[in-house]
């Protein structure tokens, strides 16, 4: 066990930002990804879980402030010394005697930023040297708030894969929050959907798809022709320009592809689409699933 969460509360004045009332645990080596529109208490979570704000409850862990990293949306360093001098301090190495540091400088395309002092920093290259700095860390748990926001498809792509490639084969944990699903898709191997401060749904990716989604995901664009030829299959919750059909069965996605075939139907088909699965979910909590014929 890593972390355990019980009947966590979190409140700024009279207004209730976070309430996790039924125990969350995060085990070692896990990727969280923790989602939630605006207010829903994701960095409310983060900022609890590192002591950063008052809370009622409990938070049990045997990992020590040392032993986390951590990328916030804003993060503040020592603004009159050069980064260079910051991150050998920190990091506690010579950037010449560090070929893996040097990678990182080099994919970042930060070199020409080391004699900067950090107050001189542009906000895209703050966020890429906080970025190298937590990576550096190897850290036994580590936070990323919205680690590529701000960046362009491209770019947020490019960080993705490095993050992929940083941590495979590594034991370390990560809490990651985001409101890319695709990022999640790609990082994370379990899920915490917040929602108005509270949990809606925690647990692995593939069994929260099952529960809330199916063995499959047909996405197809919302006319009129395709509305008329998904009558006969289970209908989902998802965003109004789209049509989302559950297969419960293997014989189900067959009669359903080979209609969209000889139809000529552009789809996509997905046993993971975490914002699919997300609607899904709170539209459960809330009940008012979607989920039924056309």
């Amino acid at each position: 066990m890593l972390l355990t969460i019980r009947q966590l509360q979190v409140k700024y004045g009279s207004q209730t930002a976070l309430q996790i009332e039924e125990p969350v645990t995060f085990e070692k080596g896990e990727r969280i990804g923790v989602i939630g529109s605006n207010g829903a208490g994701k960095t409310t979570l983060v900022k609890a879980l590192l002591g950063l704000v008052d809370y009622q409850g409990s938070i049990i862990t045997q990992i020590k402030p040392e032993q986390m990293a951590v990328h916030m949306q804003a993060n503040a360093y020592v603004s009159t010394m050069p980064v260079r001098r910051i991150m050998e301090t920190i990091l506690n190495t010579s950037i010449k005697k560090n070929r893996e540091l040097q990678e990182l400088i080099d994919f970042f395309e930060f070199g020409e930023c080391l004699s900067k002092r950090f107050h001189a920093l542009s906000g895209g290259q703050k966020q890429k040297f906080t970025i190298i700095m937590v990576m550096m860390q190897k850290a036994e748990l580590t936070f990323y708030d919205e680690v590529t926001s701000g960046l362009d498809f491209e770019s947020r792509q490019k960080l993705t894969e490095k993050l992929v490639e940083w941590y495979r084969d590594k034991e370390d944990s990560l809490i990651i929050v985001s409101h890319y699903y695709e990022e999640l898709e790609q990082l994370a191997d379990k899920i915490l959907l917040l929602d108005r401060g509270r949990v809606i749904a925690y647990g692995d990716v593939q069994d929260l798809f099952r529960k809330y989604c199916g063995d499959a995901v047909y996405i197809l664009e919302n006319t009129a022709k395709n509305h008329d030829l998904a009558a006969d299959f289970c209908l989902l919750c998802s965003p109004d320009h789209l049509i989302a059909l559950s297969c419960r069965d293997r014989e189900e996605e067959r009669r359903l592809l080979s209609l969209l075939v000889e139809h000529n139907v552009n789809f996509k088909r997905s046993s993971s689409d975490i914002e699919i699965m997300s609607i899904n979910a709170k539209a459960c909590f809330y009940g008012n699933a979607g989920t039924g014929p056309v």
